[in-house]
C-alpha cells in the first residue's frame, strides 16, 4: 500500500492526515512515512483515535509539502471489535448519512429483510443499480439525500447512501476508508460496514474491488471522520495524489451473497 501527496500551502496551518493503515492486531505491518516541507524533512505527531484510527498532525508554514507513505502487511488482523457504544453510535443519523430522512422509504424497500447477507446484498444491489459512478459529479458537502437525487457519485457517495439506508432499518452501519487492491480507478476507497451476526461486514455497492482484500485506514460515522486530509488554517491546494494497492498473486473473486469482514 502506498500514498503520495503533493500539497501547496498558502499560509501557516495545521494539517491532519489519515493515510496510515489502522492498527492491525495479529498482522505484521512494515511501514514508512515521511513529510518534506520546502525541501526539509519534518515530523508529524500521531494521534490515536477510536477503531484503530491514526491521525498524523502537522503544523507547517507556507510553501510546498510532500507526503509519502508505504506499508506492507503480512497476515490477517483480528476482526474489528463490537461494543454497545458502537451499536448505539452507528444507528444515529450523521452529517453525510441522514438516516432519519430515509425511515419510511427504507422500511418499504428493505423492512421485510432481517439483518443478514440477503439484506446487505439487496441494499448494495439497489444502490448500485440506481447510481452511476461519475468522478467529479458530487461535491464534498453532498450527503446521502443529495446523492440519491443526483443519481451519481463516487465511492464515498455510494457508501453514505448504503449507510443511511441500513441505519434506517435499524442496522448499525458506518463508513470505512480503505486501501483497495484492484480498485479502478485506483484511489483511496470508501465502503460501508454493517453489524450483522455480531460482526462488522463489508458492503460495497460500487463493486470496484474484492472486499476480502481491503485494508482498513480509518473508520467513522461518515466521511467527516475518515477524510484522508483535513486543513485547519491557511488555504491549501492538493496538486497531486497518487495511491497504490496490490496483493501477492491474483485477486480473488467477490460474491455479494457472502458475508465478508475486513481482516
Amino acid at each position: 500500500m502506498s500514498a503520495e501527496l503533493d500539497i501547496g500551502i498558502d499560509d501557516a496551518t495545521s494539517l491532519e492526515f489519515q493515510i496510515a493503515v489502522a492498527d492491525h492486531p495479529g498482522a505484521v505491518v512494515d511501514e514508512t512515512m515521511s513529510f518534506v516541507h520546502n525541501g526539509v524533512a519534518v515530523s508529524a505527531r500521531e494521534i490515536n483515535g477510536t477503531q484503530g484510527n491514526r491521525i498524523h498532525l502537522l503544523d507547517v508554514g507556507g510553501g510546498d509539502l510532500q507526503v509519502t507513505y508505504h506499508a506492507t502487511i503480512t497476515g490477517n488482523t483480528s476482526p474489528a471489535p463490537v461494543d454497545d457504544y458502537a451499536r448505539s453510535l452507528y444507528l444515529r443519523p450523521s452529517r453525510y448519512a441522514e438516516a432519519d430522512k430515509f425511515f419510511g422509504f427504507a422500511a418499504t424497500e428493505f423492512g421485510s429483510y432481517l439483518p443478514s447477507a440477503q439484506l446487505l446484498e439487496k441494499v448494495a444491489a439497489w444502490v448500485g443499480s440506481r447510481l452511476s459512478y461519475v468522478p467529479g459529479s458530487s461535491d464534498p458537502i453532498d450527503g446521502a439525500t443529495d446523492t440519491l437525487l443526483a443519481g451519481a457519485g463516487v465511492c464515498r457517495d455510494y457508501a453514505h447512501l448504503v449507510v443511511a439506508l441500513l441505519r434506517a432499518v435499524n442496522v448499525p452501519a458506518r463508513l470505512v476508508a480503505v486501501y483497495a487492491p484492484g480498485c479502478d480507478p485506483m484511489d483511496f476507497h470508501a465502503v460501508a460496514e454493517a453489524l450483522v451476526d455480531g460482526q462488522w461486514r463489508v458492503v460495497d455497492a460500487t463493486c470496484l474491488a474484492p472486499r476480502s482484500t481491503l485494508v482498513r485506514i480509518s473508520t467513522g460515522r461518515d466521511a467527516a471522520d475518515t477524510a484522508f486530509l483535513d486543513n485547519h488554517g491557511g488555504a491549501i491546494t492538493l496538486h497531486r495524489s497518487t495511491v497504490s494497492a496490490v496483493v501477492d498473486g491474483t485477486l480473488p473473486s467477490d460474491d455479494l451473497d457472502e458475508l465478508v469482514s475486513i481482516t
